[in-house]
């Protein structure tokens, strides 16, 4: 079925979006930032991508769920959405992860009191 790779890069990248959204992660922590990492790490992936056709070591080869577009040869339509939601999980699971470890490293200072164990 043509397409169908396509309708799962989007449905996916919707379910991305609205877990930033939800949690504050990426793209509604600051747009302007995100926007720019997003723009750098697909310039990056696609001059990656480029790399790696002229080298012979990406190709499509046949497959029925991709749309046939291709933006370059041997870069479908389908890889500039596979990248963004590749950046932008990679950028949510960042976000998710910064708190954690900030409290993590906030609780291993030596100075630091807990205060379900104050004597």
């Amino acid at each position: 079925m043509p397409g169908a790779y396509l309708a799962g890069l989007v449905v996916s990248i919707a379910g991305i979006a609205v877990l930033d959204a939800r949690y504050r992660l990426f793209f509604w922590r600051s747009p302007v930032r995100a926007a720019a990492v997003m723009l750098i790490g697909l310039v990056f992936f696609l001059v990656w991508d480029v790399a790696g056709v002229h080298l012979g070591i990406f190709f499509i080869g046949h497959n029925d769920l991709l749309t046939g577009v291709l933006l370059a040869p041997e870069v479908p339509l389908e890889e500039v959405f596979f990248l963004v939601l590749l950046c932008w999980t990679t950028m949510d699971l960042f976000g998710a992860l910064r708190p954690v470890v900030a409290r993590w490293l906030d609780r291993s200072r030596p100075d630091h009191v807990d205060e379900g164990r104050r004597s």
